[in-house]
C-alpha cells in the first residue's frame, strides 16, 4: 500500500487536474495525518497508520513559509494559478484556520494577485462561524458530498465522532451558492455510489444547494482499502450531464 504524506506547510506547486498548477498549503502535521475523516480512498492512508508526532505549524510558520516560496516562485517567473488549502487531513481542523485565511489572501495580493486562493475541505466544520466566515473570503471553496445515504458515509468516507449529513447540507446552503461540491464516485469491494439510488438523492441535494460549481470525480492513486475500482467514464459523464442540466456548472475528472 503507497501513501503520500506530504510535506508541511508548503508544498509543490504539483499540476492539479482540477485547479492548474497548484502551492500547496498543508496545515497538518509534515509526519503523520490529522482529519475528520478516514475515508477508504485518500490518497495519504488511514488515520490509525498515520499518527503524528509533530505539532501543527503555527500561523507565524505559515505565513512565513508561503511569503518565502512566493517570492522564490517571483523571481524564477513561476507563478502559481492557485494557492490550495491541502494535505495530509482537514485544513478547517486547524485552530488558527481563519487568520492563516486572512494571511494567505494578503500574500496573494501582494505577490500573485491572478491566482485564485482554494481549499479542499469535507465541510464536518463549516458549522463553525470562523470557519464558515473565512471560507467565504476564498475564491475556491471546495466543499465534499460524496453522497447522502448514511450507510454509505459511514462505510467509505467513516467520519470521527458525529456526521449528520443534513446538518452538513443546511451548511452548504448558508454559503448562498459560494461553495463548489465535489464528490468522489467509485465502485468495488462492497461500495458502489454511481447507482441510481445513490444519485438521484445526491442530486436533488446538490440542486437544494444551489452551488456554484459541481465538481466530479474518481480514484486517481492507490488507495488504502483493496478492490476499489474507478467509475468509468461513460458514469461520469452521465452524471455531469444531468448536473448541468439541472442547470448547474459540472466537470468530470477521469
Amino acid at each position: 500500500m503507497s501513501t503520500i504524506i506530504y510535506p508541511s506547510p508548503i508544498f509543490g506547486p504539483v499540476h492539479s487536474r482540477r485547479l492548474g498548477i497548484s502551492l500547496g498549503i498543508n496545515l497538518l502535521p509534515a509526519d503523520g495525518k490529522v482529519c475528520s475523516f478516514n475515508c477508504i480512498y485518500c490518497e495519504c492512508g488511514f488515520n490509525e497508520d498515520h499518527h503524528p508526532t509533530l505539532p501543527m505549524p503555527t500561523r507565524e510558520e505559515v505565513t512565513e513559509r508561503l511569503e518565502q516560496k512566493l517570492q522564490q516562485m517571483v523571481a524564477d517567473n513561476q507563478l502559481p494559478d492557485v494557492l490550495t488549502f491541502a494535505g495530509n487531513g482537514e485544513p478547517t481542523c486547524h485552530p488558527h484556520f481563519a487568520e492563516i485565511i486572512t494571511d494567505t489572501i494578503r500574500l496573494r495580493n501582494q505577490y500573485c494577485p491572478k491566482a485564485k486562493v482554494s481549499i479542499l475541505s469535507n465541510s464536518t466544520m463549516i458549522h463553525r462561524q470562523a470557519v464558515h466566515d473565512a471560507l467565504m473570503q476564498v475564491d475556491n471553496n471546495i466543499l465534499k458530498l460524496d453522497t447522502v445515504d448514511p450507510v454509505y458515509i459511514n462505510k467509505v468516507d467513516r467520519p470521527v465522532g458525529n456526521y449528520d449529513v443534513e446538518k452538513i447540507i443546511e451548511g452548504m446552503k448558508a454559503f448562498n451558492g459560494h461553495l463548489i461540491i465535489q464528490t468522489m464516485f467509485m465502485c468495488g469491494a462492497d461500495v458502489d455510489n454511481t447507482g441510481e439510488e445513490y444519485v438521484a438523492p445526491w442530486l436533488e441535494a446538490v440542486k437544494s444547494i444551489n452551488p456554484q460549481q459541481v465538481m466530479i470525480y474518481t480514484i486517481d492513486r492507490e488507495t488504502p482499502a483493496q478492490g476499489l475500482l474507478k467509475a468509468t467514464h461513460e458514469q461520469l459523464d452521465t452524471i455531469r450531464d444531468r448536473v448541468i442540466a439541472a442547470g448547474i456548472p459540472c466537470t468530470a475528472s477521469y
